[in-house]
């Protein structure tokens, strides 16, 4: 049981008088500043920068990037002429100096400083006045009227409420990073994610130089933006067209292969989709989804089992989206159908050829939000034809829609545009190299 302390409101400028009412139609609008971070992808995000006074929530998997991208934003937030204070509990001066110079970071109005300790870091703070405070990571900060270990939710809950009174009072800029659980979510009490104004989310897979920044709460904005960045020797850059850096090493003519227009946020990015069907030994045929919910691979595989009678039930069925993306779209459905029936078939689609849509239980291709951004952001990747739901608008003049009902009629259009036996070079090259060498 943690022992509950005395409040650290004195840390802050001491006891305030009562507040006085006012009518909410005399409250004046305070034309608060942005700053804006530099970083192109961070702006998207936050809708243009960070607003002075308000505290951020950064949170990620260990070894994401957290502290790089942080540290890349201050850096370039101290260039553009902000103060900033970088205050560091996990690692060692020296381990951050060491980072900053690898990353190219070391600019002047950077300060760095080395402390766990609540009170005094209000005291340096009083001192440097900054515009941009980092602390890095909330869960080491401890304040000692509290009596309990760093990390624990009294120390969480009062260290940030520390932070918090800061922002509002001075107008700093104050970005939390914040540890996650093993779920993924937060540590920490739930209340930390009440008190502050922003809270981002850094994912990806660690295996893969693509990251994601996502705002699952943001008060002076919108939540449905996605910032792409990969990580290089050099640090995070921003990425500007996705949709070219996922197709970028994608081999056309290969069967299994379907290129999906999907949504991140309010962001279209085309994705490739590889499924492998294969014969199996084992008594229990393996389904393996890697980027896609395992959920829908197996609700795909019955309906294309009961309503367009493609049975799979003797082979493993290998699924991955391509990159290192994860895809929760429903309209990512009726592409993963078509790359199994193409693997089945051994049948590359259309090198030109996209598909989108949600399949129902009855076999139905059902419409999903924003057709009109998919399609537009495959003609500009130059697609030519779509597989849509059939009350799907018109799309770019330049791409050729083939409208269908049901899944069953999306296969039949799949085969249409098919490019022709003699086309598969791949596979053929290969089998007439081997029978060379037979003979």
């Amino acid at each position: 049981m943690e022992a509950e302390g005395p409040v650290v409101a004195a840390r802050v400028g001491g006891a305030r008088k009562a507040s006085v009412p006012v009518l909410l139609s005399n409250v004046k609008q305070d034309a608060s500043p942005v700053r804006s971070t530099n970083v192109a992808e961070v702006d998207r995000v936050l809708g243009g920068g960070f607003l002075s006074g308000s505290v951020t929530l950064l949170g990620g998997e260990p070894g994401i990037g957290k502290s790089t991208l942080i540290l890349q934003v201050c850096a370039a937030m101290a260039m553009a002429g902000a103060r900033c204070l970088v205050v560091t509990g996990e690692e060692s001066a020296q381990q951050v100096g060491r980072r900053a110079e690898r990353l190219g970071a070391n600019v002047d109005d950077v300060l760095l400083l080395a402390e766990t300790e609540v009170e005094s870091i209000l005291a340096s703070i009083d001192d440097v006045k900054p515009d941009v405070l980092i602390v890095d990571s909330v869960q080491t900060m401890s304040a000692s009227s509290v009596g309990s270990a760093a990390g624990t939710v009294t120390q969480v809950r009062e260290c940030s409420q520390a932070f918090v009174s800061l922002a509002k009072q001075r107008g700093i800029v104050v970005i939390l990073i914040g540890h996650v659980t093993k779920e993924g979510t937060l540590a920490g009490p739930r209340v930390l994610e009440h008190m502050v104004d922003t809270v981002l989310e850094f994912e990806g897979d660690r295996h893969h130089g693509l990251r994601f920044l996502r705002a699952s709460k943001h008060r002076f904005g919108a939540t449905d933006e996605v910032g792409v960045l990969e990580m290089t020797e050099k640090g995070l850059r921003s990425v500007a067209d996705a949709s070219g850096l996922f197709l970028d090493d994608r081999r056309p003519g290969v069967a299994g292969s379907v290129v999906v227009p999907t949504l991140q946020g309010r962001r279209p990015m085309l994705v490739e989709l590889q499924v492998l069907v294969c014969k199996t030994r084992l008594p229990q045929p393996r389904r393996v989804a890697q980027g896609l919910d395992g959920g829908r691979v197996a609700v795909v595989l019955a309906v294309l089992d009961r309503r367009a009678e493609i049975v799979v039930g003797d082979s493993d069925v290998f699924a991955s989206i391509v990159g290192g993306v994860k895809v929760d779209d429903p309209g990512s459905d009726l592409p993963l159908a078509l790359a199994l029936v193409s693997s089945l078939n051994d049948t590359p689609v259309a090198v030109d050829l996209i598909a989108i849509g949600e399949i129902g239980l009855g076999g139905e291709v059902r419409n999903v939000p924003h057709m009109s951004k998919r399609l537009t952001e495959a003609a500009r990747m130059g697609f030519r034809q779509a597989i849509v739901p059939q009350g799907t608008p018109d799309g770019p003049p330049e791409l050729r829609l083939h409208r269908v009902a049901s899944l069953v009629e999306a296969i039949r259009a799949m085969t249409r545009a098919a490019p022709k036996k003699h086309e598969h070079s791949d596979r053929q090259a290969v089998i007439q190299l081997v029978q060379a060498n037979d003979e």
